[in-house]
C-alpha cells in the first residue's frame, strides 16, 4: 500500500476539562475518498479543524506525507496542500465568482511590497476554466456568487481548490440543504477527485451518501475512533450500531 498522504497519530484535544480527542490514530492514503461520520459531538469537527490550521492539537503528531508538520493556521494548511470547504462559509456571497475563486490569491499585474493592482482579466479566464475542470457550467465569471444555488457554490468551492492543486480536499458537509439534484452534482464531484488526483475526506450526517462514493468510512463516537473499515466491508447497520 502507498504511503499516507495524512498521518495523525495519538491526537489528542481539551477543550475547558472536555476531552474532545482521545488517542485519534487514522492514516488517509493518496486519491483515497474516504467517509468521515458520527453525531454532534463525536469529535469530526475538532478533528478537521487541526487539519485545517483553525485549531492546534495539545497532544500528538500530525505528518503530510511522512513528514512531521506542525499546522500553524489555514493560511499553512492551504500551503501544504490541504483546502477546506466549509458548509456555510466556503464563499464570500458578495464577491463575484472569479473573485472567490482566487481570493486570498489574486494575481496581480505589478507588485511593491506585495501590495499592487489585481489582475481581473487573469482571475475571469482562469476562473472560466477552472469551473469548466469540474464540469460546471455558469453564465459568468462576473456573477455574484450570492446568486448562485446551494449546488453551484459548493462546486465552484471545488473548482478554487482544484485549480491550486490541493492534495487533500476536505469537504464539511457538502450536500446538507441542497436538492437531489444538486446532491448528487456534488457526490459527483467527489467521486471524480481520484481523477484528478485529489485526496477527499467527506465529513456528513448522510451515511448514505458516504457509501455513495467513499472508498472507506471512518466512525466517531465521544472522541474516538469506533469504526475503520473499507466500503465493501461494511454495510448501513454496521454503521448505525456503532454511532
Amino acid at each position: 500500500m502507498a504511503e499516507p498522504i495524512i498521518s495523525v497519530r495519538d491526537l489528542h484535544k481539551w477543550y475547558s476539562g472536555v476531552h474532545a480527542l482521545k488517542n485519534i490514530s487514522l492514516d488517509v492514503y493518496p486519491n483515497e475518498a474516504l467517509g468521515l461520520v458520527g453525531d454532534n459531538g463525536a469529535g469530526k469537527s475538532t478533528l478537521i479543524n487541526i487539519l485545517s490550521g483553525a485549531e492546534k492539537q495539545d497532544e500528538g503528531e500530525i505528518l503530510m506525507e511522512g513528514r512531521k508538520v506542525a499546522i500553524a493556521n489555514p493560511r499553512h494548511a492551504m500551503d501544504l496542500g490541504i483546502e477546506t470547504i466549509y458548509q456555510y462559509n466556503s464563499m464570500v456571497p458578495s464577491m463575484t465568482i472569479a473573485r472567490n475563486v482566487f481570493i486570498g490569491r489574486e494575481p496581480l499585474k505589478t507588485s511593491i511590497g506585495g501590495i499592487g493592482i489585481m489582475d481581473q482579466r487573469k482571475m475571469r479566464e482562469e476562473s472560466v476554466k477552472a469551473i469548466a475542470d469540474v464540469d460546471l457550467h455558469l453564465r459568468s465569471p462576473d456573477a455574484i456568487v450570492g446568486e448562485l444555488s446551494g449546488g453551484q457554490r459548493q462546486g465552484v468551492a471545488i473548482a478554487r481548490a482544484m485549480h491550486f492543486k490541493s492534495k487533500v480536499m476536505i469537504l464539511d458537509e457538502p450536500t446538507n440543504h441542497l436538492s437531489v439534484k444538486e446532491t448528487n452534482k456534488v457526490i459527483g464531484f467527489i467521486r471524480s477527485l481520484k481523477e484528478q488526483n485529489v485526496t477527499g475526506i467527506f465529513i456528513s450526517h448522510n451515511i448514505p451518501h458516504v457509501f455513495e462514493c467513499c472508498d472507506r468510512i471512518v466512525a466517531m463516537d465521544r472522541g474516538e475512533i469506533v469504526l475503520d473499515k473499507r466500503v465493501g466491508d461494511t454495510d448501513l447497520d454496521e454503521i448505525y450500531d456503532v454511532l
